[in-house]
């Protein structure tokens, strides 16, 4: 069974994935850095890069950011990430 992290997480991910809204690429890689962290299951995720690739730079740096936050502590940085650009996360 789900806890309530979980589940409420389950819902800020479902509210993001279906936004409209634009957010500036400091927030976009925040939404992508909480979300990997808190769904890995096999240790740290490292995106496929190629040589010279920025995007995957940024990426990578912002997961490094991450890397010692526990998943539930991932989740709820990622629901506050949510409430805080989206809106509420509803029950």
């Amino acid at each position: 069974m789900l806890d309530s992290t979980q589940k409420r997480f389950n819902k800020a991910y479902e509210l993001a994935s279906t936004t409209n809204l634009s957010f500036p690429p400091d927030i976009m890689l925040s939404f992508y850095a909480y979300y990997k962290r808190a769904t890995e299951k096999n240790g740290f995720y490292l995106p496929p890069s190629e040589q010279g690739d920025l995007r995957s730079a940024f990426k990578i740096n912002a997961l490094v950011q991450v890397k010692d936050l526990s998943k539930k502590d991932a989740q709820e940085k990622y629901i506050a990430l949510v409430e805080e650009h989206i809106g509420e996360i509803p029950e």
